[in-house]
């Protein structure tokens, strides 16, 4: 039986939806999937993390989360933000960084410098509809 989805939405979707019910629905997705602890901290101020949580197996979950239009992919920039700030600010064991489009080759390069995942618009699709991994499955 696959879980139920949470109403993640769609890259098509993204232009009319407020940032912060997108990063309400990734935490939903956590907490469907046994993650503890799970809050939503994300909007100014945040320092690059918008969600937080502990994972079933027990290490700190950062997310950055980005609702993107289909034709809008997440740059170097974005990751080096999140980069700057997942590991030594939010004292991440698994950083994160979730969009409903993709990413350039640039970005995707740096994370995998920095030990941060990405998790395209497919990934989180399969994630939500429960017939692929959660972020710390992988």
């Amino acid at each position: 039986v696959l879980p139920a989805t949470v109403g993640v939405p769609e890259a098509a979707d993204c232009a009319d939806i407020d940032p912060l019910a997108f990063e309400d629905a990734v935490s939903e997705l956590c907490r469907r999937d046994g993650c503890s602890d799970v809050q939503v901290v994300g909007g100014a101020g945040d320092l690059g993390a918008d969600v937080l949580a502990t994972t079933p197996d027990g290490r700190r979950l950062v997310i950055q989360c980005k609702c993107y239009g289909a034709g809008h992919k997440v740059g170097s920039q974005d990751l080096q933000r999140f980069g700057g700030t997942c590991y030594a600010v939010h004292d991440a064991d698994l950083a994160v960084v979730v969009t409903t489009s993709e990413f350039t080759d640039p970005a995707v390069d740096y994370a995998t410098q920095c030990a941060i995942l990405c998790f395209d618009g497919a990934f989180l699709g399969a994630w939500n509809n429960g017939t692929g991994p959660a972020p710390w499955e992988l």
